[in-house]
Formats: C-alpha cells, sequence, structure tokens
C-alpha cells in the first residue's frame, strides 16, 4: 500500500519525546534546594564551541579513533514559559572527535522552526510530549513541533538528528551547522520518522512512523536513499518508542499503554491498561502482510536490544522492562523541576522469548539497566552480549555505571562511580581487525557531579569492572544526552 501522506498526518498529534534539560548550570548549581543531580538537567544557553578535552585518567587504546555524535535537548526554560517535560527541550547535538589519541568536544543546538520562533518571543509555547503549551505556538505542520532532540545516525557528510513524530533534521557532520528537514520523498514530506532505525547486515535501514492504529514502515538503502515505504495496520494503538529485528522479520513491542482520547499534551492522549497484557507483533520484512502475534504480560519499555532468530524458529530479544508509566508520566517532570523524589522504578534487563510455536515468555535478569545496545557487527544477528548503563535507584534518578550482561552465562560485568557521576549510553566500538564480540571497547560519557564538567570514557568491553581505560575531561558541562552512534571504521548509526 502506498500511504497518503495527508491520510496520514490528518489528526495525528505527531509530538515527541526525547532526553533532557532546564536552568543554566551554574545558576542552577547554586540553588541549594535543587537536587544533587540537577547538573543533568541544566539549560544550556549557547552552542558550545569546539575545544580540547584533558586526558586525566589511563592511556589511549592504540586503534581507537572517530567520532561520538550524541542527542539530546539542551534548553527547557525561557522567561516567559518552560517546558515541563524532560523529553520536551531544544535539540542539541554532541560531537565528540576522538583521533591520535586526542579528544575534543563540541555542541550545536539544531536550528528548528520550533526553536526560532520560541526564542524569538521568549517563551516555550509549542506541545509536546508532556509540555501542553499554549495559543502562542505555530504548528502548521509536524515539523513546526519538531524538537529533532532524540537520537541521530550517519548519512554521508551529514549527521540526522532524529525525534519520533516528524522528519529528520539534517545536520553536518564536520560542523553541526543545521542544513535542512530531510524529505525521503515528496509525497511523503513531514511523515514520522522515529528515533531508532536498525540495520541489516548489508546496510539497510529499517524504521517506523507511528500514527494511532497504523505505522509507516520505511526502508532506506545504505546511502539513506529511500527504497519502500509502506503502511501497515496495527493490532492496537499503543506508544511505541522503539522496535527492533532480526535478520528476516520487524518486531513491534505494543505495550498495554494504549491510546484513549485525543488532546494535549501527546502523553495525555494514552492510559495504562496492565489488563491488556503486552502484544509482540512478528512481521516478515519481504511480505509485510505476513505477520504473527505473541501475547505476554504487561510490562512497559521505552528501549528494545537488537533482537535475533536461532535456527529453530525461536527469536529472542531484550528489553528494559518497567512496571508501570509513572516514570514516563510525572518522573520525567521531576526531572525537570530539578528537586523531588522521582516516582516508579528503574527498569530491569528482560529477555524475551518467541517461540515458532506461538508460546512467548519474559525472563528478568534481575539487574537493573536502561539503554540496551548490541555490537553493531551483529545486528539482527545471534549474540549474547548486551551493554547498559546501570546504577539507578528508585527515588533518585539516572544511572551511576555501567554493565556488560552475558546472556549465555547470566554474569554482569559492572562498574560503578557511584553518586558522583552521572553515565549515559554507551555504544560499542569494535576494534579495527577483530571480529570476537567483547573485542571492541565501550565508549560513552558522563557528568562529573563533583567537577562539574562532561567527561568521555573508554573501557574495555570484556573487562567492564576494571573500570575505564581512558578518560577525558572536558572544561564545561553538558546536560545529559539520550541516544548517539559511532562514526568511525564500523559505524553504530
Amino acid at each position: 500500500m502506498i500511504p497518503s501522506r495527508r491520510q496520514f498526518l490528518m489528526g495525528a498529534a505527531a509530538l515527541s519525546a526525547a532526553v533532557v534539560t532546564p536552568e543554566t548550570v551554574r545558576a542552577m548549581a547554586a540553588q541549594e534546594a535543587a537536587a544533587d543531580w540537577a547538573l543533568a538537567t541544566a539549560d544550556l544557553e549557547a552552542d558550545v564551541a569546539p575545544r580540547t578535552m584533558r586526558l586525566v585518567h589511563g592511556r589511549v587504546p592504540a586503534g581507537l579513533a572517530g567520532t561520538l555524535f550524541r542527542n539530546g535537548p539542551g534548553k527547557f526554560r525561557r522567561p516567559g514559559g518552560s517546558a515541563t517535560h524532560w523529553f520536551d527541550g531544544d535539540g542539541l547535538m554532541r560531537a565528540f572527535r576522538v583521533a591520535d589519541g586526542k579528544a575534543t568536544l563540541e555542541a550545536r543546538f539544531a536550528d528548528t522552526p520550533r526553536r526560532r520562533h520560541e526564542s524569538a518571543i521568549g517563551a516555550v509555547v509549542t506541545p509536546g510530549f508532556g509540555t501542553a503549551g499554549d495559543a502562542r505556538a505555530r504548528v502548521g505542520s509536524n515539523d513546526d513541533a519538531n524538537a529533532a532532540n532524540t537520537a541521530v545516525m550517519t548519512a554521508g557528510d551529514e549527521v540526522w538528528a532524529l525525534w519520533e513524530g516528524g522528519s529528520p533534521m539534517a545536520m553536518s557532520a564536520a560542523d553541526l551547522s543545521t542544513r535542512r528537514f530531510v524529505t525521503l520523498r515528496d509525497d511523503l514530506k513531514g511523515m514520522p520518522f522515529q528515533a531508532h532505525p536498525r540495520y541489516d547486515p548489508d546496510g539497510t535501514i529499517w524504521n517506523i512512523g507511528l500514527n494511532g492504529g497504523k505505522a509507516v514502515v520505511w526502508r532506506l538503502n545504505p546511502n539513506r536513499g529511500l527504497r519502500t515505504a509502506e503502511v501497515i495496520d496495527l493490532p492496537r494503538a499503543s506508544y511505541m518508542h522503539d522496535f527492533t529485528a532480526t535478520a528476516r522479520h520487524l518486531i513491534l513491542v505494543l505495550q498495554p499503554w494504549v491510546f484513549d482520547h485525543s488532546g494535549m499534551p501527546y502523553a495525555s492522549q494514552f492510559a495504562w491498561r496492565p489488563e491488556l497484557g503486552t502484544q509482540v507483533l512478528v512481521i516478515d520484512k519481504a511480505d509485510l502482510s505476513r505477520r504473527r502475534i505473541f501475547e505476554l504480560p504487561a510490562f512497559s519499555y521505552f528501549h528494545l536490544g537488537d533482537a535475533w532468530e536461532e535456527a529453530s524458529g525461536t527469536i529472542r530479544f531484550d528489553v528494559a522492562a518497567g512496571k508501570d508509566v509513572a516514570f514516563a508520566v510525572e518522573g520525567a517532570r521531576v526531572l525537570v523541576e530539578q528537586r523531588g523524589t522521582v516516582p516508579g522504578e528503574p527498569a530491569v534487563l528482560s529477555l524475551v522469548t518467541l517461540h515458532a510455536d506461538g508460546r512467548a515468555e519474559m525472563v528478568g535478569s534481575g539487574v537493573t539497566g536502561e539503554f540496551p545496545k548490541g555490537d553493531p557487527r551483529r545486528a539482527g544477528l545471534p549474540r549474547r552480549l548486551t551493554a547498559h548503563v546501570a546504577g539507578e535507584t528508585s527515588g533518585r534518578p539516572l544511572p551511576t555505571g555501567w554493565a556488560v550482561h552475558d546472556w549465555e552465562t547470566g554474569r554482569s560485568d559492572a562498574f560503578h562511580f557511584g553518586e558522583r557521576q552521572i553515565t549515559e549510553e554507551a555504544l560499542f566500538v569494535p576494534r579495527p581487525g577483530r571480529s570476537g564480540e567483547a573485542e571492541a571497547w565501550l565508549v560513552a560519557p558522563s557528568i562529573n557531579l563533583a567537577e562539574g564538567v562532561t567527561e568521555l570514557h573508554v573501557f574495555e568491553a570484556g573487562r567492564v569492572a576494571d573500570g575505564p581505560v581512558a578518560t577525558w575531561r572536558a572544561d564545561v558541562a553538558l546536560p545529559a544526552g539520550f541516544h548517539g552512534c559511532w562514526a568511525g571504521q564500523h559505524r553504530t548509526g
């Protein structure tokens, strides 16, 4: 079915999710009433020009070279009105560039129509995932509300800043300047292109765009040109931030956070209905009309790991599974307020198994974890390792370490800084010329609360508990981001 853009976009609230920040870094640090983690959600008032990061620990591994691009909101508050949810800040693209044992850092805001309008009037007025907005908003299309603040993928000499409800925003990979919204086909302009594309071993890219009980399935060539776009019906209109894939199948997890009524902000449209359970929709990549539905007990989620399929037809994938949506609805508001107790419990890393005979089961690892990431060389293929952030506890948001979980042995190899650091998503960066799953580095940033700065760390993927092998420190603190990709010999996005 060839999608009609008008039909798909009509009535769509296309407003979306993605990351973190309010108040100025130094101003908030001076407020004694603010939480000890407030630096993670502090406003950045301007772009950050390229600057050298100082090596403060260890030795840089030979062969590590490339750029870690990361995206997340960098500003929430303006004098005439502020965002009220972690997912509704202005998109800030970061670049950590590593070469010849040295590292630099820079960051620039995505120059979106939304940011230009709100900067001009000095107020956040655009409705978003959890921010209601007001009559001063200018929203004539999805991309008028696009914050470009969730994730990033590479595209030649560009990086695309991704958001859930609209187009990718193309930015220069060289200097992070904003170029344009990406239109993959003229009649598909502004259609949702979500924040978590999945990659086939041959470089083919899959993504979805969600609109209630329908989704557009995007398939891109390795050069990022559009191959196909097809609209499918879903068995349930539920909130979905992520999907996953094997070499042969797309996997959509339909949690029981389901559409209930129209309204703003976007999250207010959904109701948590655990009695419905969770559905897993498995779709044949070769024929999107061929599908199966599996049933599981209710759980909530934001992020899934890469799936894989065994010779028997059994499909497995990992998920950061929660018990409800308390964090999504209320916890992310506390982060913006920068004080108080965050409701909800941290997600637990869990493994879902879909058997060929139609049975499904989910087994928890007992390990608290979010942002599950696998070896990019094994995307959609069998694997045993998952990297994730670790150390989050009830009441105090945000993780304090990293871990690699081994699904074959059940063991978790973890390193924790303690409450002096807030850690962000870690990526596998394969060692040049090596093929083993553990023959990789984990590269990730953190916010050093004691020093008031951003750091960049490198770990041995097979020896995380030993701590970082190298750490660079910047002279500035950036607010915590969500998602990134590595551009080097082995790209992760």
